[in-house]
């Protein structure tokens, strides 16, 4: 019994970070070659959702006002609710470059703004993206030429990580390249499940407005788009840039609160997936639902581990598979290994190829502790539509121009 229940954990972590992805590259090797879209430029609003974001939201715009779009084809709007900072007042300054501002002083969350600014918006397409991120010179036109197979309801793009050596961006960038080709791969087999929110684009005529406690805005979009017979597409090449996450403390509270719309989507099921529809079914599933449970099923195994130790099983018809005497031992070492590596790599940075081996499972373990801290705060309702943004390495303020900066170094799936 101790050996099964073993053996049933690691093989859902597995499954989940492996086999998943093993799966989708099979299927995808029997799907048509992957389609090249004709050129297309449909009217474009840009709707950039910016709370108290005096430090970075003129850069923001400086950004948005070099994308590589006709002009006249483009609509720049800010969606400011709630700031009590210059936020409002800096956006204004951008007016007669055409810039407008959607403003309300009363805070409600991003959903309420975006709900609230969406009447404002002239673009066949919605472009949603935030204030902390900058897009590469021609991400609109590549993230929207999709939308020229009508049945592509929904577009996302990459995010970027920009780095530093090593160090937490190091594991961060390959998380980015590794959900990049599942983003891929489900493409081809239809459609993307897993969006990023800050470069998505939406057809505006299917544009629902999410209910405004949901956390996951995008996730919610995106799977209400694809209940109603739509695809969303994923194009690796449309890049939004951001910085990580300063510290190990300030990433896992960040996803943290993404878990925590997860497991919200999860009660709300029902009502955002089609059973009758398999494949998506398997795809949300195995992609969003599974991964917050990994953490039970690494505990799983942990303590299995140990009863294999304390309450040594009798060597069954194969010792692997019975964790008989010395395999408990070994797996037990492995383990305490992992997790010893995993704390020794978020208390200290080291520099080099060192600190490049233990990121990883640092990023391993703080993400699984992430989804830990998500589901109480799901479960207590301590996390809700309003949030603080975690704070960007170096200083948002200092980001480079990604438009016309051939020295930065993304970390993305391309």
């Amino acid at each position: 019994m101790i050996s099964v229940l073993f053996w049933l954990c690691v093989a859902f972590i597995l499954y989940t970070y492996f086999g998943y992805p093993l799966f989708l590259a099979f299927l995808t090797r029997f799907m048509p070659a992957k389609v090249e879209y004709p050129a297309y430029l449909p009217s474009v609003t840009l709707l950039v959702a910016a709370c108290n974001e005096e430090v970075v939201i003129a850069k923001k715009l400086e950004n948005c006002l070099k994308l590589d779009y006709p002009g006249d084809q483009l609509q720049i709007l800010v969606a400011a609710d709630g700031s009590d900072d210059r936020t409002p007042e800096i956006v204004r300054r951008f007016a007669r470059q055409g810039v407008e501002l959607s403003y309300s002083p009363e805070r409600r969350g991003k959903m309420a703004a975006i709900n609230r600014a969406m009447p404002m918006a002239r673009g066949e397409v919605v472009v949603f993206s935030d204030a902390n991120n900058m897009y590469a010179t021609d991400a609109l036109k590549k993230l929207v030429q999709p939308f020229g197979d009508s049945q592509v309801g929904a577009v996302s793009g990459a995010k970027v990580v920009l780095s530093r050596e090593g160090g937490l961006d190091a594991s961060e960038g390959l998380y980015w390249r590794y959900e990049s080709f599942i983003k891929k791969q489900e493409t081809r087999l239809g459609s993307c499940t897993g969006v990023s929110g800050e470069i998505f684009a939406v057809r505006r005529d299917l544009f629902e407005p999410p209910p405004e406690e949901i956390i996951n805005d995008d996730f919610y979009i995106a799977l209400r788009i694809i209940r109603r017979g739509y695809r969303i597409a994923y194009v690796p090449d449309a890049r939004s840039m951001e910085w990580i996450s300063p510290t190990s403390k300030d990433e896992v509270i960040r996803r943290s609160r993404i878990v925590a719309g997860r497991f919200q989507a999860m009660v709300r099921a029902r009502e955002l997936l089609d059973l009758r529809n398999g494949l998506v079914v398997w795809q949300v599933v195995s992609h969003k639902f599974f991964r917050p449970l990994v953490p039970w099923a690494m505990l799983g195994a942990l303590l299995a581990n140990l009863l294999a130790v304390m309450l040594p099983p009798q060597p069954g018809w194969h010792p692997l598979l019975s964790l008989a005497y010395p395999i408990n031992w070994i797996f037990l070492a492995f383990q305490l290994l992992f997790y010893g590596l995993a704390l020794l790599g978020s208390a200290v940075q080291f520099e080099g190829s060192v600190g490049k081996l233990l990121c990883l499972p640092a990023f391993m373990v703080n993400s699984q502790l992430a989804a830990v801290f998500g589901l109480f705060g799901y479960i207590s309702g301590r996390q809700t539509a309003l949030w603080e943004r975690v704070p960007r390495d170096a200083s948002t303020s200092g980001l480079p121009h990604p438009v016309d900066s051939p020295a930065t170094k993304p970390k993305t799936g391309k």
